[in-house]
């Protein structure tokens, strides 16, 4: 650990006496309370692979006055659907071609004629979709026998202990206390409620399991309560019942066991009514699976003790920042941010697959991971020292590699072209702007190369080299060699991270350049790591790849935008020139002083109301990296409602995504690289003023 102090503006080292950080008290710090209905404070428990998000009764009782805000999602890695196809689409009527360098390249676009074409990308685009799984909710009866309202909830004491992965629920109707305490198993499908209140022992309380029909849309809250079109089953077991949900082809299980005695009922065609039988106490957990599952389904203490002991292990492993010391008033907030992303990022983003953008929450994109977000869901586990949880997905992207391949073959390159808006198959969605974005391109050789630098070991580069180097394939055979500029050159046919640029016209954007050469360097060092001579192919783009363009002394977003600077359409959404030095080290291709320049100009110009979660977390890393951490601040904490974060943690940005995970998982990301430093920083936090007192352990410097 080491240990940063300012008195009277002298920097003061103190990591050989320093004390270890007291984990357990930074993040119960931040426990999270609710006294007041907030349909933005859902609270969720999970494992990475399935999460759970309740309201303030600690379960789902009101998902509909939650739907516009965060969401009560029941959801899990595996649980996928889709329609029935009845009209036989074929996904080559997604494809169109475009005349690009010299040739006929097709691409999976939104097209709008014909009809039966537009139906077919609407078709994939659908399916398949993330499931929500169900709703476990309360039914509380009131004195005169009609159903407790969400305004008849009072005397609201909520809880998350983040140290325990708890939810604790209090809260009363009609002045009589109810008691819930919410767990999530942290290696199986698994959520256990403990219940107490005396309105059970007078058989006004039960509990309420619905299952939704998915919607189909662009985002599914979970509150689709139709009776046809799927069905339910109650079957027993050998430790209590079992609910069969059928929808389409698709069927999974929920299993049931309660410590006490209990009566199961179906009210409805997909609803169950499960009411308490003795005293004022009742336990039960809920098993979502795949299949039915005939193994022993823990109880709640058992669940309680595996959160409360898997929870304690995560938090005493990997990074910790404590910021208790610093008299900045903003240190509060971020250090609360940094605690609470951590928690989510674990419950949503630890997956065995790339995780949506709205994790195990509710869908966005019908559920679909976005491959370029996946560096923002992902790089900050290994910065953090648990690249464990990293690696987890990397697995994935050998399973999906024939379809890449398939995608660089379709469109005559060599290796692998990895998806953008995909499903866990790997399957490509046609999206008009995803199709021709290339950042997420060289994504999987930056996760190789943290892996490799955590141990530095022969086996990490044998596992991964494979794909690292299909992966480098592609980016050499894709760069289009210009014989008049005599450089290669990216694009026409690109539209870069900052999205404001038509694909037909775009070549050259700064970030995807630098990202290019640092990303085909690093692969020729893996070749050079197994005894392997140089890839000539590789060594020709890194050598004659085209400089970033340059104006008035400042990098062009793309070098064919040469109004970079004067059309406001381009001060909006990702400053993405940043990432050339932010989210990179500094390559060959990037000058500091032109980047300053250019970061200044941003700065004062851009329209930070257009921008995204994970954008001020960018913008603090090039701030950090050109030797300006007052700015690295600024930006992390910039008030912009895209900047917002939750009481629950989460980083809002709009209604339509009242939560967006890459903008946690960017905060991590930056403030470790801010701490740790990165490649070529000296000294300890150089991303933070000196007059901020930082205590960290267990970062990983960023490259």
């Amino acid at each position: 650990m080491r240990v940063i102090s300012c008195l009277l503006g002298s920097l003061i080292a103190l990591s050989s006496i320093a004390q270890s950080i007291d984990r357990q008290k930074l993040v119960r710090r931040h426990i999270v309370h609710n006294k007041t209905y907030d349909s933005l404070s859902s609270l969720s428990v999970g494992n990475g692979r399935f999460a759970f998000t309740a309201d303030i009764t600690g379960m789902q009782t009101y998902p509909e006055a939650y739907a516009g805000g965060v969401p009560l999602g029941t959801q899990s890695q595996w649980g996928w659907h889709s329609f029935r196809d009845t009209t036989g689409y074929r996904f080559s009527e997604t494809l169109q071609y475009y005349a690009l360098n010299g040739r006929q390249v097709p691409y999976s676009v939104q097209v709008k004629e014909p009809a039966r074409n537009r139906n077919a990308v609407e078709w994939f685009r659908q399916n398949p979709h993330r499931l929500q799984l169900g709703a476990i909710g309360l039914e509380i009866k009131k004195k005169d026998g009609t159903a407790a309202q969400l305004t008849d909830i009072h005397d609201i004491d909520q809880q998350l202990d983040p140290w325990t992965g708890e939810i604790h629920s209090r809260f009363s109707v009609e002045d009589v206390p109810v008691d819930v305490t919410t767990y999530c198993h942290q290696e199986q499908d698994i959520i256990s409620f403990r219940i107490s209140s005396s309105l059970m022992q007078q058989g006004r309380l039960r509990l309420r399991i619905r299952f939704p029909y998915p919607n189909g849309e662009f985002k599914d809250a979970g509150t689709g309560w139709l009776e046809t079109g799927h069905r339910t089953e109650l079957q027993t077991s050998s430790f209590g019942a079992v609910i069969k949900h059928s929808l389409d082809s698709t069927d999974y299980y929920v299993q049931l066991r309660s410590g006490e005695m209990a009566e199961l009922v179906k009210k409805k065609a997909n609803e169950f009514s499960l009411l308490p039988k003795t005293g004022d106490m009742f336990s039960i957990s809920f098993r979502f699976a795949q299949k039915n599952d005939r193994s022993p389904l823990p109880g709640f203490e058992e669940t309680a003790a595996d959160s409360r002991q898997r929870w304690q292990d995560f938090w005493v492993s990997g990074g910790a920042v404590d910021l208790s010391g610093t008299t900045d008033p903003r240190a509060v907030e971020l250090e609360r941010r940094i605690v609470l992303s951590q928690y989510l990022t674990k419950i949503q983003c630890a997956g065995d697959y790339p995780p949506q953008e709205t994790g195990l929450t509710y869908n966005s994109w019908f559920g679909k991971p976005h491959l370029e977000m996946h560096w923002w869901h992902g790089i900050h586990f290994a910065l953090w020292g648990r690249p464990q949880l990293l690696e987890r997905s990397m697995s994935w992207y050998e399973k999906v590699s024939a379809e890449a391949k398939n995608i660089s073959e379709r469109q005559g390159y060599k290796g692998v072209r990895w998806q953008k808006m995909t499903d866990h198959a790997g399957k490509e969605s046609p999206s008009s702007i995803g199709a021709f974005l290339i950042w997420q391109q060289p994504h999987f050789i930056y996760f190789a190369e943290l892996l490799y630098r955590e141990n530095k070991d022969l086996a990490t580069i044998r596992k991964y080299s494979k794909l690292v180097f299909a992966s480098a394939d592609f980016m050499a055979s894709f760069a289009y060699y210009d014989k008049q500029k005599k450089k290669y050159v990216l694009g026409k046919g690109v539209i870069p991270a900052q999205e404001r640029f038509k694909a037909l016209d775009t070549y050259n954007p700064a970030y995807e350049l630098a990202y290019w050469h640092w990303a085909l360097s690093v692969a020729q060092q893996w070749r050079q790591r197994l005894k392997m001579p140089a890839d000539p192919a590789w060594a020709r783009v890194i050598t004659e790849l085209s400089p970033l363009a340059i104006q008035d002394g400042k990098y062009l977003f793309t070098e064919s935008a040469t109004d970079s600077y004067t059309n406001p359409e381009y001060r909006t959404d990702h400053p993405s020139v940043l990432g050339a030095l932010g989210m990179l080290p500094q390559t060959p291709l990037v000058n500091k002083v032109y980047m300053r320049r250019t970061f200044d100009w941003i700065w004062q110009n851009w329209n930070w109301h257009k921008t995204w979660g994970w954008d001020f977390p960018m913008t603090a890393m090039t701030a950090a990296r050109l030797g300006m951490p007052d700015k690295a601040i600024d930006a992390l904490l910039m008030p912009v409602q895209t900047n917002t974060y939750l009481n629950n943690g989460h980083n809002y940005q709009d209604q339509r995504l009242t939560l967006y995970l890459p903008g946690n998982g960017g905060l991590l990301a930056a403030v470790a690289m801010m701490c740790a430093g990165f490649d070529g920083s000296g000294g300890d936090h150089p991303g933070f003023p000196k007059n901020w007192v930082v205590r960290y352990e267990g970062l990983r410097k960023m490259p």
